[in-house]
């Protein structure tokens, strides 16, 4: 998000919502991670942050977390994937446009959201991930099972940009 121009701040979860309420920002990115969300002393945050009516973009674990708070449902994965795989894209999203219905994304996960929260739609899929892209466009709130933030990840850089717009910082 540094490289795309626009300044931003790296918190621990357990600071987000006071970090929040103190500095008004226009979006929060949820960032992966190696843990479960059922590991026991797995990073959380607040619940609360998705009633601040801004845009919230969560990648890997971060789309888990956010899933599993809202009602969704988050699994172990039938294998865990790290490496190369095809995204194809089934609906339109703010967070999409612009990028070809099949790319190449880069994913490393265990776990997987099975089931997405209410008034959420799937948007992406792969050939082993019902749910690679999900969003509750009224809320703007996107999650997203892979990395953009990689070069190995086609598009990983206007996904992020598309992102930046939607909070209205471009």
């Amino acid at each position: 998000i540094r490289e795309l121009g626009v300044d931003s701040e790296i918190v621990m979860p357990s600071e987000t919502l006071k970090k929040m309420q103190q500095k008004k920002p226009k979006g929060l990115i949820l960032s992966g991670g190696p843990a479960s969300v059922y590991d026991e002393d797995s990073p959380t945050i607040d619940p609360k942050i998705f009633e601040l009516g801004i845009p919230i973009l969560g990648i890997c674990y971060g789309q888990q977390l956010m899933c599993r708070i809202l009602g969704g449902e988050v699994k172990g994965g039938f294998k865990k994937e790290y490496g190369p795989v095809e995204l194809t894209i089934k609906k339109k999203s703010d967070l999409l446009v612009g990028i070809p219905s099949g790319i190449i994304v880069w994913m490393s996960h265990g776990d997987e959201v099975v089931r997405i929260p209410k008034d959420f739609q799937t948007i992406a899929t792969t050939k082993t991930i019902l749910h690679a892209v999900a969003e509750n466009k009224n809320k703007k709130i996107y999650g997203i099972q892979f990395h953009p933030e990689v070069v190995h990840t086609e598009f990983g850089t206007e996904v992020l940009e598309n992102f930046i717009k939607i909070c209205g910082l471009n």
